[in-house]
């Protein structure tokens, strides 16, 4: 068993939030586990999650796992957080699963944070046509596919802001918000980049905690690549601190 902290409920409560902040197209329950599929689009929709502390994971588990990944043409990935026992990380180590990326989750306190009044902030209950491409456009590799953006987004079915900062009534930057029981998600922040270097991020993110706030959410987490030190600096200087790591590992 990983060792617990005094942050292991906030951590499980994260993971287990983002399974319905960012829905997948098709999932499935394996043992402690949740497998997750999404046409390819992004790493956390198309690789398989635990959701309890301690998870276990057996190499008739990963066999599995790595049989109905395949079936569905994607590369087997798994997502190893604290949540994860130390013997189901050695046997995904022995397997030979490689890293993909290392993310760290962050987490800050909303307690008195107001709304935005800026008159640039855009924020919509559903993504509109625009804010999707507008997005899709930022991303890279499969990420920049609107359609199956689309098809997650729209799957969404609690509380969710969907911002966009307007220059000269033209979107330029993006993000969006699910809030659940307390806490609200922030991610897809993305800035165009002829207007990088303006604030336009720490804008929408600081709008989006705003918008969190009002929803009655004590705290706002997120996720970010490890070597996003961009990123990093932005949503420290706005109250995020690092809660947890993990890494994405992936069966070439």
């Amino acid at each position: 068993m990983p060792t617990k902290t005094e942050d292991s409920e906030l951590v499980l409560g994260c993971e287990r939030r983002i399974i319905n902040a960012w829905p997948a197209l098709s999932t499935l329950i394996v043992g402690d586990w949740v497998l997750r599929f999404a046409n390819g689009y992004s790493g956390r929709g198309n690789s398989a999650t635990p959701l309890s502390y301690g998870a276990e994971l057996d190499a008739r588990m990963l066999d599995l796992i790595e049989e109905l990944y395949r079936a569905d043409g994607l590369t087997p990935a798994i997502r190893l957080t604290p949540l994860v026992a130390d013997a189901a990380r050695a046997a995904v180590l022995e397997r030979g699963y490689r890293v993909k990326d290392r993310s760290f989750g962050q987490i800050a306190p909303l307690a008195g944070l107001p709304p935005s009044e800026e008159p640039e902030l855009q924020i919509e209950a559903r993504p509109s046509q625009e804010w999707t491409a507008g997005v899709a456009a930022l991303q890279s590799g499969n990420k920049t596919h609107a359609g199956n953006l689309g098809a997650i987004i729209e799957k969404v079915r609690l509380p969710a802001a969907f911002a966009s900062w307007l220059v000269e009534g033209e979107a330029v930057a993006f993000g969006m918000s699910v809030a659940e029981r307390g806490m609200a998600e922030i991610g897809l922040i993305c800035v165009h980049p002829g207007h990088r270097g303006h604030g336009y991020g720490r804008k929408i993110v600081r709008g989006l905690m705003g918008w969190a706030a009002a929803m009655d959410c004590q705290s706002a987490y997120l996720q970010v690549e490890q070597s996003n030190a961009v990123a990093i600096n932005l949503y420290g200087s706005l109250g995020f601190r690092e809660l947890y790591q993990y890494e994405t590992r992936i069966l070439d």
